[in-house]
């Protein structure tokens, strides 16, 4: 799953189709090969919400091939950070790793306007998870 040289992080939303894309897009494009990024949810949409498509797009951003992935074990293993988006989710606990929950406002059924503050205040927390991490 990763590169042993470089840190893993995981985003955790419930159905992967909002905020932990978004956050995935942003550390990817942000972040370039300097970390490997995933993100995961423990009851996965069928798809990647629109508005977070449109506004993550407005960034330069393409989400529209991206495609909620369920939440394993395994992944959470595999990653040195571990991040939920204010959403419950219970993640199992492995030693030495590195756990925080941003609580953000679900952009599921938010109009533009709203799921655009919600991918600003994205930006500024992946900015500052860059900083701790390279």
């Amino acid at each position: 799953m990763t590169d042993s040289t470089k840190p893993a992080v995981l985003f955790v939303c419930v159905h992967n189709a909002g905020r932990s894309q978004m956050a995935a897009g942003y550390l990817r494009a942000l972040a370039g090969d300097r970390i490997d990024v995933f993100s995961a949810g423990s009851e996965p949409g069928n798809a990647v919400n629109p508005a977070a498509v449109t506004v993550m797009a407005e960034e330069g951003i393409d989400l529209s091939s991206a495609t909620p992935q369920i939440l394993t074990t395994d992944a959470v293993r595999q990653a040195d950070v571990v991040i939920t988006m204010g959403c419950g989710d219970a993640c199992p606990i492995f030693p030495g790793k590195r756990y925080e929950d941003w609580q953000l406002t679900d952009p599921a059924g938010q109009p533009v306007d709203v799921v655009r503050g919600v991918r600003d205040d994205i930006k500024g927390r992946v900015e500052e998870l860059i900083a701790s991490l390279v």
